[in-house]
């Protein structure tokens, strides 16, 4: 099976993995946990990072993110390469607690607003106007505490959204929800990510939702990740299912 990358030949290429491998040291002894991965995502588009747990698929995200340097190869974000965390890439963790505890929910999503040189007035705004778009106007004025799970992810994905990103990194976001508020929040996810065409890349173990969420999905082979398979999400749900399916679980 090729594992070459199919993605359509678009010069305006937000992202840009070009063969990376990433290793680690603990106790002494080196691990390679990613080698030689590569893909792009067009300006636009929605990629899932898929695989079996120790794949790599959170630490090559990181690595996206500017908090890990690459061993070998070079990552790319509109051609400029990522060589520490920037407000061109915000990060959603599966962490329900990421908000800052002592700020209201409308300070949370302006703050990285802030940090970037946005006014006070832009900050507030454009904080107030992506609080609107994930439906907590009614929680305007509480604190994380306050709140349910899926408040606090809806809090954290309006956050994201309102630093315009070249490209919003998620990992394994809805992972501590239940069922129906983690369908609720990726059928949300897709049409906010539609309207703002605003470039994402997805961690998920969940075969489900990455079908549901991605339009490409990268499956990666289990420890060291390397790229497996890419496949265009454009085929019938069953046929789709299955082929990850099989990927998923046919022998190493």
């Amino acid at each position: 099976m090729s594992t070459l990358p199919a993605m359509p030949s678009i010069n305006n290429n937000a992202l840009e993995v070009c063969d990376v491998t990433l290793d680690y040291t603990s106790h002494g002894k080196i691990t390679r946990a990613v080698e030689r991965v590569s893909f792009v995502i067009p300006t636009g588009q929605r990629l899932v990072l898929m695989g079996h747990s120790g794949c790599g698929k959170s630490t090559l995200l990181k690595a996206v993110g500017g908090f890990l340097q690459a061993t070998e190869g070079h990552i790319k974000v509109y051609g400029r390469p990522v060589q520490a965390p920037g407000p061109d890439r915000m990060i959603i963790w599966q962490d329900l607690d990421q908000l800052l505890p002592w700020k209201t929910i409308e300070a949370n999503v302006a703050y990285p607003l802030l940090l970037a040189g946005a006014s006070k007035t832009d900050a507030k705004d454009r904080a107030l106007y992506w609080i609107h778009k994930v439906g907590l106007d009614r929680a305007l004025g509480q604190y994380p505490h306050q709140l349910s799970g899926g408040m606090k992810q809806r809090v954290a994905i309006a956050r994201g959204f309102a630093a315009k990103p070249a490209v919003l990194l998620m990992d394994e976001p809805f992972s501590a929800l239940d069922a129906l508020t983690r369908h609720q929040l990726q059928d949300e996810l897709i049409a906010l990510q539609e309207e703002s065409n605003i470039t994402l890349l997805f961690v998920s173990h969940d075969a489900a939702e990455a079908i549901r969420i991605g339009q490409y999905i990268l499956v990666l082979s289990p420890h060291p990740g390397r790229v497996k398979a890419l496949l265009h999400n454009n085929k019938p749900g069953n046929e789709i299912e299955e082929q990850l399916h099989t990927l998923l679980f046919e022998s190493h």
